[in-house]
């Protein structure tokens, strides 16, 4: 009966971190094989100006504080990666905490926002789209 108990008080939390996890569209999902084509923005054929990209590193293990405001981000294209399934991209930008968030300007980091000790990203949605402004401004010149 304990255990019942148990598992129905951490049932909604469960269902609400399962469904972050599954309300990122699978487009948005990037792993190693195409990381760099990726965070360079621009394609050839496109006719798209936004050469600023945003990578969420982000880990099942802590899913519960993922990025969840990527749809509110304007002027930037969005990527998340697994980093259980990016050793490349995490070995090669020194990724040590999930979440962590990386602004690229044509194809170069720009800005990294970390999670503290307590794994929670400390900048809210104003500070990373002040971020991502900047960079796109700084394009213009």
């Amino acid at each position: 009966m304990k255990n019942l108990l148990i598992f129905l008080i951490l049932l909604p939390t469960f269902l609400i971190a399962q469904d972050k996890y599954e309300n990122t569209p699978k487009e948005y999902w990037i792993t190693d094989s195409n990381f760099e084509e990726k965070i360079n923005g621009k394609s050839a054929f496109s006719d798209d100006d936004i050469s600023i990209v945003i990578v969420e590193f982000w880990a099942n293990f802590n899913k519960d504080n993922c990025f969840d405001d990527w749809d509110k981000l304007e002027n930037v294209k969005y990527y998340r990666i697994d980093i259980a399934n990016a050793p490349i991209a995490k070995k090669q930008y020194r990724v040590r905490m999930a979440p962590t968030l990386i602004i690229f300007k044509d194809g170069e980091k720009y800005k990294v926002f970390k999670a503290g000790l307590d794994l929670v990203l400390k900048e809210d949605i104003l500070e990373i789209q002040e971020s991502i402004n900047e960079a796109n401004t700084a394009s213009q010149y």
